[in-house]
């Protein structure tokens, strides 16, 4: 065989590898906590889960290893059933649910007007813990938009209202571009920049809430905290009475 053909031939072989290889890492462990270091029910320290999810949030918050601590994954689904997910920023929770803010006209948004269900996921890896809220969104005010918009740097402002986030872009350029502009429009006179109408703020009110620990032997907990079904009464063994109209249940992991 020729020096050309056989160079051709490892050309088509190394091709053929790349397009059909499958990298398997079903090996990849880490150690998660031990068995001493279990989550009990006894462990709870609210019985509804805005406190409990308080008494987490504050001790990821506490451990510097986790840069964003209230980074979660929204998940939406479109009106044909396609579901997607990003991160966000969450910036504020309370009984009254978890806060967070982007672009209307964004995919998120536009999935979120045809689709009111969302999940989010919060995961502090340093922590082994994971909090997965499922529920439906609302907007928030604009007043109430307003006001965080401008407690925002003005350069996140700024960016804000030049990126039509989710739109093709034809480079980088033009988005710097549109920042220099609204630059010199807004920070050299150190003008008030607007809130963009297109720009604002939803609110998730959960129907459940679930605690995730992870465990070395993989028996991780799971404490769900939801609210109950159509005449449901907790029997105190596998579906317990919570606080404030929830109720909790363990689930196998």
């Amino acid at each position: 065989m020729g020096k050309n053909c056989l160079l051709n031939s490892l050309i088509v072989r190394k091709s053929f590898y790349l397009r059909n290889m499958s990298i398997d890492i079903g090996g990849m462990r880490i150690r998660y906590k031990d068995k001493d270091d279990t989550f009990l029910e006894t462990h709870l320290v609210s019985k509804e889960p805005f406190g409990q999810f308080k008494a987490w949030f504050e001790e990821a918050c506490s451990r510097k290893e986790i840069l964003e601590p209230n980074a979660m994954c929204l998940a939406t689904v479109s009106k044909e059933g396609y579901p997607s997910a990003r991160f966000v920023l969450c910036k504020g929770y309370g009984k009254d649910g978890y806060k967070f803010f982007t672009n209307y006209e964004s995919r998120k948004a536009k999935e979120m007007a045809e689709n009111q269900n969302v999940a989010a996921t919060f995961y502090w890896e340093v922590l082994n813990r994971s909090v997965r809220i499922e529920g439906y969104v609302e907007k928030l005010s604009d007043e109430e938009s307003t006001t965080y918009f401008h407690s925002r740097p003005v350069p996140s402002q700024i960016a804000a209202c030049a990126s039509y986030q989710s739109t093709p872009i034809e480079s980088r350029d033009i988005l710097c571009d549109r920042e220099r502009k609204l630059e010199a429009e807004y920070m050299i006179p150190q003008k008030e920049v607007p809130r963009p109408s297109y720009w604002g703020g939803y609110i998730i009110r959960p129907r459940a809430v679930e605690f995730w620990q992870g465990q070395r032997d993989r028996l991780h907990d799971r404490i769900k905290f939801r609210k109950p079904l159509n005449k449901e009464v907790p029997d105190g063994k596998f579906l317990h009475e919570g606080e404030d109209g929830w109720v909790y249940e363990r689930l196998s992991p």
